[in-house]
């Protein structure tokens, strides 16, 4: 049976991020989206400082989702779909989402296939041009999908960093 919960090496820089990324998740969890924003917001002033904290939490973010797909497809043995739906519900192609959604799912699908560097393009492509509320709706996007998936890892018995499992613990 496996472990539920993973240690990943991170670097220096990472404890505060971390720190920051549990808070959001607790706020996500319980259904608080303006909260788990606050939560994120970089803390530094300059605008680059920013943005970077912004890119480094969207990585460590799609990292970890990325992981758990991998473990919830069996790591790689099982296919896991990703479906796309618009505001009636209906199941849409990847190019029709909104485009925080279709940022979302390319950065994802990027990190699953081991592109790391293709995912880091799609956050810093967005981060340079999307408006602020679509900044914010990709970052939702990233923590509503790391708790969604890190509960139906646990639900299953399978590995977790322990970093989200332990903000998700009720």
């Amino acid at each position: 049976m496996f472990d539920r919960h993973v240690q990943h090496p991170r670097n220096e820089d990472e404890p505060e991020l971390v720190e920051k990324a549990q808070r959001a998740l607790v706020a996500i969890h319980l259904g608080q989206d303006e909260e788990a924003l606050d939560q994120v917001a970089p803390t530094a002033t300059p605008q680059a400082d920013g943005a970077d904290q912004t890119l480094a939490l969207m990585l460590l973010l799609f990292s970890e989702c990325s992981a758990m797909v991998s473990t919830l497809g069996d790591g790689g043995n099982a296919p896991v779909k990703v479906q796309v739906f618009d505001e009636a519900g209906e199941e849409v192609s990847i190019d029709q989402a909104d485009p925080p959604v279709r940022t979302a799912v390319r950065t994802l699908l990027a990190e699953v296939h081991g592109n790391t560097e293709a995912a880091q393009e799609q956050v810093e492509i967005a981060l340079a041009n999307a408006a602020p509320k679509e900044v914010d709706s990709l970052v939702l996007q990233a923590l509503r999908w790391t708790a969604r998936l890190s509960t139906e890892c646990l639900e299953r018995g399978l590995p977790v960093a322990d970093w989200i499992a332990e903000a998700l613990s009720d």
